[in-house]
């Protein structure tokens, strides 16, 4: 990996958010690195700019990587099973 070109694709508030993205990119085969204020990360911060971390993908997969992330914020992973909720299969007694 020495050499190689990291682009930021993403910002996100705290480090849940960013494992969960980064977890959903290596999925797509993306290599991802996740990049976060020094403080922020010893003290655990979750808001603010200390917050925030910043998901870098290399040049070569950025656009694939976009993608993937716009196909994610519009919702388009979310099976119609996750979608219905618990209380719709109850009222039908």
């Amino acid at each position: 990996m020495t050499g190689q070109q990291w682009e930021i694709v993403d910002v996100v508030s705290g480090d849940f958010q960013a494992q969960l993205l980064r977890g959903l990119l290596e999925s797509q085969g993306i290599l991802v690195q996740l990049s976060q204020e020094g403080a922020g990360r010893a003290y655990g911060l979750s808001v603010g700019a200390l917050g925030e971390v910043q998901i870098l993908v290399p040049t070569d997969s950025k656009d694939l990587a976009q993608q993937v992330l716009k196909d994610y914020y519009e919702g388009k992973f979310i099976s119609e099973d996750e979608d219905e909720s618990p209380d719709s299969e109850e009222e039908s007694d």
